[in-house]
């Protein structure tokens, strides 16, 4: 009977497979209401950014309406939009409002938008009359300009965010485990869809399974930093073009003791990699993430070159990024080749 394979920790596309549950502590996320917001899935920032103008509006248009009924502007606004022959006597000699053209809450709330938007159509202004009603307008300009900063920040840095970039760092979609220089090594290909570049870009690796310790301590996500090695030594690499990075499966890897006999039966393996740097355009940091479980390794195969010189150029054929070609593979471990060439 098959066994079930087991959930992934990173996606291909380099989402994390996690799911955070009964936490207590919800006020720790309001500490940090950017952040929060920029986190938020469009529909809800939308929302939010409607929601919050709207309440503005609606708050400082009762605010203005009441200043307009407590100076009784109301009153006297009615009064001069009666018809002479109702008997209506015209304001008192002298009688100046708080703000112009205020006469219901309709006009009230329409005022507070002009004001918080500076639109102004001339049908309605403050007067020197109420020091409150002034205050009232510095207050409402204030709030507006907090609340547009702090929403179209937050538009801005979701429309910006760095995982965008990622979308075109590409890796392949297997590893391949071949000889390179008489060793065993792990090898997978990643690539920059962009011409422009990413600026100090690093590459690490890590293995995740599940590891018991001798005090019988079970650690289901276990994390295993692994050394990466790439043609230009160390792990920044120059992604100008795709490059083939690779892991000496030595007696320190966690891959050691792996053949291709046993590989598919290692359900708990997952291999992450993980490329860091810096986007050359808007010097944003950026991450992309990929995993590779043991059915997508394949053993014994190579990744067939892309890179051809045309026309005084060089040229990368896309089409071929995850191809591979069967080369002559040893089918045992690492640490069954290592002994045999000591033997030798």
């Amino acid at each position: 009977r098959a066994r079930e394979r087991r959930a992934r920790f990173v996606g291909k596309n380099g989402t994390c497979n996690v799911a955070h549950k009964n936490i207590r502590e919800q006020g720790r996320f309001l500490q940090d209401v950017f952040t929060t917001l920029v986190d938020l899935k469009w529909p809800h920032t939308l929302l939010i950014f409607t929601m919050s103008f709207l309440c503005s509006w609606l708050l400082f248009g009762m605010v203005w309406w009441l200043i307009a009924f407590a100076h009784g502007d109301l009153d006297h606004s009615t009064r001069l939009q009666r018809e002479p022959g109702e008997g209506a006597s015209g304001p008192p000699a002298g009688f100046v409002p708080c703000v112009t053209s205020i006469h219901s809450f309709t006009s009230a709330f329409l005022f507070s938008i002009e004001v918080q938007v500076t639109i102004g159509f001339g049908g309605r202004m403050v007067t020197e009359e109420c020091p409150a009603a002034i205050l009232v307008l510095i207050v409402q300009n204030i709030v507006g300009l907090v609340i547009n900063a702090i929403m179209l920040g937050c538009i801005f840095m979701k429309t910006s965010q760095a995982h965008r970039r990622a979308e075109t760092l590409i890796f392949s979609k297997h590893a391949v485990i071949a000889l390179r220089e008489g060793k065993l090594c792990f090898m997978l290909r990643v690539g920059d869809l962009r011409k422009s570049m990413i600026i100090s870009a690093t590459i690490r690796m890590q293995v995740v399974k599940k590891t018991a310790s001798l005090e019988g301590e079970v650690v289901p996500l276990n994390q295993i930093d692994i050394q990466m090695e790439n043609p230009v030594g160390g792990n920044s690499i120059f992604l100008v073009s795709p490059l083939i990075i690779y892991h000496v499966i030595d007696k320190n890897s966690p891959l050691y003791d792996i053949s291709p006999l046993n590989l598919h039966h290692h359900e708990d393996l997952e291999i992450i990699v993980i490329l860091e740097g810096v986007v050359e355009t808007t010097g944003i940091t950026t991450q992309a993430r990929t995993s590779y479980l043991a059915d997508e390794i394949l053993w014994g195969q190579r990744f067939v070159p892309i890179v051809a010189e045309e026309d005084g150029r060089y040229s990368v054929d896309y089409s071929k990024f995850g191809n591979t070609v069967k080369v002559p593979t040893p089918s045992c471990t690492a640490r069954q080749l290592e002994e045999d060439k000591s033997i030798m």
